[in-house]
């Protein structure tokens, strides 16, 4: 299990500093019912990523994604295909960033998110987590290396959870500076927001350059093995 942890740290870690979905919770903190909204927001997170690893366990447990400890090919191929997705959408964001960090723009759907009931907050936490085109593959490339390695269920939904608790403490560290740190919270988490706004686009393109060869890397392995 502590092989498969080491494997998928590196998805976790890159989808908890993505950017915007920090950027859309410190917006729904600015709200006027901030707390709830953030729990509400934070809450559809944690069950978007936990759904979508999930059903990828599901897929692979009874699919023979592993065979004598070693991953099947059809794994391999999954891998590979992230891989070169996850290599696409770095060179295209690279491409894309802005030359001076200032002039970024967020997304024009985060204008709404002061009109948004908490229920709507709740599916939108959801689908930045599960249906996010930027997210989504990191989860099944971690639920994918986590059902290919041959552990027992018990060990496999353990190990999916440390990787959905890694993966939101993006959300939790500003949800956790604004309900305790007071009025101080406001400023320090409009800076993070001014920060992250700027660099949003440099930093998920290596991030996707990265992850994505690392997962070339492991297709092809599997795949040439």
């Amino acid at each position: 299990m502590g092989a498969v942890l080491g494997d998928v740290l590196g998805f976790a870690a890159a989808v908890a500093i993505s950017p915007l979905p920090i950027i859309a919770l410190i917006l729904v903190l600015a709200t006027p019912r901030g707390s709830l909204n953030g729990v509400v927001f934070t809450v559809g997170w944690v069950l978007g990523l936990s759904a979508l690893g999930a059903v990828m366990l599901a897929i692979a447990s009874p699919s023979g994604a592993s065979t004598h400890n070693h991953p099947a090919t059809w794994v391999g191929a999954l891998k590979l295909a992230l891989g070169l997705l996850l290599v696409f959408f770095g060179a295209r964001q690279w491409h894309r960033r802005p030359r001076d960090p200032s002039q970024a723009q967020l997304p024009k759907w985060m204008g709404a998110i002061d009109n948004l009931a908490p229920v709507k907050l709740f599916g939108l936490g959801l689908a930045l987590a599960a249906l996010n085109a930027k997210n989504a593959p990191l989860t099944i490339a971690a639920a994918a290396t986590i059902g290919s390695a041959g552990l027992p269920i018990g060990q496999q939904i353990a190990s999916l959870a440390i990787f959905v608790v890694i993966a939101t403490l993006g959300l939790l560290v500003p949800l956790g500076v604004f309900l305790l740190g007071g009025e101080k919270a406001k400023a320090t988490l409009g800076n993070w927001k001014d920060w992250a706004a700027q660099h949003n686009v440099a930093v998920m393109a290596v991030l996707f350059f990265v992850l994505g060869l690392k997962l070339l890397g492991d297709g092809i392995g599997i795949l040439t093995s």
